[in-house]
């Protein structure tokens, strides 16, 4: 059985996943399997690119319209020890599987390995822009409960998870909207196991010049998915009461920075997440330079 199984959710871009294919096939790594998971393209095109390399399984699903549903496909259908996961526009540098496969197994007691990655435009021209990389390296490296909700996420091209974490904690949420499905997985997964930070970049992702207008308002039912993640998390007696407000002003602080999407609506839910999240001073300085704007 292989030691790394490399899940693929892609959809009707087939010019991209041989990009993404070619760059996993120069992987100095060699124990790993392939799982591309297409989320229902109306053509075959996916499937006889696939035909075209080892160590790649193909199976296509019924559209879904997001990438949750496949990666969970991907999930059921692996075999290995680890999971990496990597979307079927990004790119991974030669030594990315090689040098994360030793840092897990050199620290069991480390659940999941990740880095920042270099940022490539449509083209694939790398850019000077650095995104998952912190001031501080320790903000993202070990436990990392107390730090996360609310204020960062992992770059999921970039991480290496062993399967018995994606086991404990369950797979990615299929009804939440398209994006921050990610977001929430990886959250769930620091109340769960130690994060190790890798500084190098070994992943190449790549910012479409529609990406931000696509985005826009799009992070908004967010916090209400990880406040979801964090009662839960205290109901099992994982926080104490003073963890427990400390993150959930994360989380207030987080629908804040959705101001921009609509002032009322935001208003409205702020109140839903917690009515006294006025009685916070830093909450109401954030809301009223929000207002103001």
């Amino acid at each position: 059985m292989p030691l790394v199984s490399i899940i693929i959710p892609t959809y009707n871009r087939p010019e991209m996943l041989r990009l993404t294919l070619d760059s996993l096939g120069k992987q100095t790594f060699l124990d790993y399997e392939i799982i591309v998971v297409d989320d229902g393209t109306a053509n075959n095109l996916n499937k006889l690119l696939c035909e075209q390399y080892n160590q790649v399984y193909y199976f296509k699903i019924e559209n879904s319209g997001g990438p949750s549903k496949p990666r969970n496909f991907g999930i059921k259908k692996s075999k290995g020890k680890y999971l990496a996961f990597v979307d079927d526009d990004d790119l991974w540098l030669p030594q990315k599987l090689e040098k994360q496969v030793a840092i897990l197994e050199d620290h069991p007691n480390y659940g999941i390995v990740h880095c920042p990655c270099k940022v490539i435009n449509t083209l694939g021209e790398e850019t000077s822009e650095i995104i998952g990389k912190p001031k501080d390296e320790q903000l993202k490296h070990g436990d990392v409960s107390l730090k996360m909700i609310g204020r960062f996420t992992l770059m999921t091209s970039s991480v290496l998870i062993r399967k018995t974490v994606v086991d404990a904690v369950g797979n990615f949420n299929e009804q939440m909207p398209q994006v921050g499905e990610d977001t929430h997985f990886w959250t769930r997964c620091s109340f769960n196991t130690k994060f190790y930070y890798l500084s190098e970049p070994l992943v190449l992702y790549r910012i479409h010049d529609s990406m931000s207008k696509r985005l826009k308002g799009k992070y908004f039912e967010l916090p209400y998915y990880l406040n979801e993640v964090l009662n839960e998390t205290y109901r099992k007696g994982q926080l104490s009461k003073s963890q427990y407000l400390q993150l959930r002003n994360n989380i207030i602080g987080r629908q804040l920075k959705e101001m921009p999407t609509g002032k009322i609506k935001t208003f409205i839910r702020l109140f839903k997440l917690y009515p006294f999240w006025f009685l916070n001073f830093e909450n109401v300085k954030i809301f009223i330079r929000a207002v103001m704007n």
